[in-house]
């Protein structure tokens, strides 16, 4: 693919030819060969459609008696059943030639609305997490939306449609100058100067209108897309109501802006007819007066009134090509400054290939912050030798996650550096780094698809054996191949077909599969029961074996057989040993133990009442049985 740059600074001129690479590109000789034969049918169409009305001249003054057409044509073809089955042919030529320019122009088009749609997608996934966390997806996937078909009407009626037109006019003016004078011409020019110029203010004012109708409709749209997504929060609390109201509120303003672009419509469309009626009307009356002067036939006066009857057909085509184009670029207008915003993080020119030796992370000296005046890290200074667990721990808000995304660089330090076998990872290419680390999240989002291929999903060429032995090993094959469509069982929007703890191990599934020597547990199990975790944790030891582990814990539980268990609070290190070390010097993390402990046994005390409750009435209801 061509290595083009598409910028949006306000020029529409530069717009379009930034557009150029992809309607004409260099490494596509089919398509160029496309382009140029399309050309040759639109020259030959527009040639055939101004002469089509010199048949419907000839035709008129033979049956009126004017004229010596016989001088200048065939005696053979000057036969009105002739010329009237010639204007037939001509009008029929001039539609088929328009269609066959389309038809080869249309991969061309639709290759240029193509190679910009994964253009954007590509940067959409290269920009930065932080990008992400700021944008609205409903938002952002209308502004891409309305971006593409953008492109689309740009492309379309900027190359297929404004070249014949123009070609049009020109052929025009050139048989009006030669069969009728320039006072003809003049007529026309200025007709077409009032006409373009009404046309170019009036859509000018229409484009603002529509910007703030696509504001609303985005608005409107992001505002649905977050309500659907929490679908479950919107029970929860019975704000059905609010939420209808907010909707209401985007689209009130989406339908006032609606209403002015349709109510500016109309007043364009009546501009238009009166500028051009006013020329048509002007050029019919010197025709009229030259007929009575017995300088024109009839059939010269029939011909002037169809020639600027099919003016009219490309000049309203103007006015309607440049409304599509304004508002295509009104369209692409944002998605072109999301092509603009750079990647926060991006590969260096000279990054290497991350080459794991034994899989040995290191944090040294990091110190981070989102915002310069919010440091989040604080010096943090350890390492997980190979094979080893290590686990970070810490009360919320401590940058524990931080260390996580960090480590996938998903943002770059702010001083110091994180380091894979002494490789700074910063100087490796991101897609060798996020190859060797392997990632179990607290909040599982699966794609909507397939159970079979949300765990493919960590290697995509693995075949279905390897799939389903993954799944054995994280202790979710059972629950699969007890569900009617088995591994073909669609997991809904986010997987919320599933439970919590059918998500993780679907996680832990993908992750295995993935086969990774780095592993980073990020708070895998705080957000399910004791009993879950437990299950679940006995996976996890499973798939961390033998594997750099680092764990982001919240539950100390997890954690008691970590080589080294770090302390984090308020971005700094402040205790760091073994699970009995920690304990046994009554620090952060003692406190911690002891709040989770008291925690759990009050969760299991609760448990085992009602497991009691539960037998004493399953009891009762047999002795009933037994009694009766």
């Amino acid at each position: 693919m061509a290595n083009t740059t598409v910028k949006a600074d306000g020029n529409d001129y530069q717009t379009i030819k930034s557009l150029w690479p992809f309607i004409w590109p260099h490494d596509r000789k089919d398509l160029k060969g496309r382009i140029l034969i399309a050309l040759f049918y639109l020259v030959l169409g527009k040639i055939v459609t101004v002469l089509t009305p010199y048949t419907y001249k000839w035709v008129t003054d033979i049956l009126v008696g004017e004229g010596n057409v016989t001088s200048y044509l065939p005696a053979w073809f000057a036969v009105p059943v002739i010329l009237v089955v010639a204007y037939a042919i001509t009008r029929i030529l001039a539609m088929v030639f328009n269609q066959v320019r389309d038809s080869y122009f249309a991969i061309v088009g639709q290759h240029a609305v193509r190679r910009l749609s994964q253009k954007t997608f590509i940067h959409m996934h290269n920009l930065s997490l932080r990008f992400h966390l700021q944008r609205r997806t409903g938002g952002l996937s209308r502004v891409i939306e309305r971006g593409i078909k953008g492109i689309e009407n740009i492309v379309r009626f900027s190359i297929l449609h404004g070249v014949p037109t123009i070609l049009e006019f020109l052929f025009m003016a050139i048989i009006f100058a030669w069969q009728f004078g320039w006072s003809y011409v003049a007529i026309l020019a200025f007709t077409i100067y009032g006409y373009t110029w009404f046309t170019v203010k009036m859509s000018n004012w229409r484009i603002n209108i529509r910007r703030d109708m696509n504001n609303s409709d985005t608005e409107a749209n992001s505002k649905a897309i977050d309500s659907l997504l929490n679908f479950e929060t919107v029970k929860y609390f019975g704000n059905e109501e609010m939420e209808a109201r907010r909707f209401d509120v985007s689209m009130a303003s989406y339908e006032k802006a609606a209403v002015k672009v349709w109510t500016s419509l109309a007043w364009l469309n009546i501009g238009q007819t009166v500028i051009l009626s006013v020329g048509v009307g002007a050029c019919m009356i010197l025709s009229a007066v030259a007929v009575q002067n017995g300088t024109q036939t009839i059939g010269d006066f029939v011909m002037i009134n169809a020639l600027l009857i099919q003016l009219a057909i490309p000049l309203n085509f103007i006015g309607f090509m440049y409304r599509e184009i304004k508002q295509g670029l009104a369209d692409i207008e944002e998605m072109f400054s999301l092509l603009d915003v750079a990647p926060e993080i991006s590969d260096k020119k000279e990054a290497n290939i991350l080459n794991i030796d034994k899989g040995n992370v290191r944090f040294e000296n990091v110190h981070f912050s989102y915002d310069a005046n919010r440091p989040i890290l604080k010096g943090i200074d350890f390492e997980v030798p190979a094979g080893n667990t290590v686990a970070i721990v810490g009360p919320s808000g401590a940058g524990k996650s931080t260390i996580s995304r960090l480590l996938f660089r998903f943002y770059d330090v702010t001083d110091g550096k994180v380091t894979i076998d002494g490789q700074d990872v910063r100087s490796v290419t991101q897609k060798s780094l996020r190859k060797v680390i392997g990632m179990v999240p607290q909040d599982t989002v699966l794609f909507n698809d397939t159970i079979a291929y949300n765990i493919g999903y960590g290697r995509p060429d693995a075949g279905k054996d390897e799939i389903i032995e993954a799944a054995r090993m994280a202790q979710i094959s059972d629950f699969i191949e007890k569900l009617p469509d088995g591994y073909d069982t669609e997991v809904g929007e986010r997987g919320l077909k599933l439970s919590g703890g059918e998500k993780q191990r679907i996680a832990i599934a993908r992750t295995i599969l993935k086969a990774p020597p780095i592993l980073l547990l990020d708070e895998a199990t705080s957000a399910l029961d004791t009993h879950t975790e437990r299950e679940i944790q006995s996976a996890l030891d499973t798939v961390s074996k033998n594997r750099t582990t680092l764990v982001i814990a919240h539950r100390l539980s997890t954690v008691i057989n970590a080589d080294e268990i770090i302390v984090l609070e308020a971005g700094r290190i402040v205790e760091r040993g073994r699970h009995d070390h920690l304990l046994s010097k009554g620090g952060l993390y003692a406190s911690m133990w002891n709040r989770q402990k008291e925690a759990t046994e009050a969760e299991e005390r609760l448990r085992a009442v009602q497991k009691d409750e539960k037998g004493f009435v399953k009891r009762g209801k047999k002795a009933e049985e037994d009694a009766l």
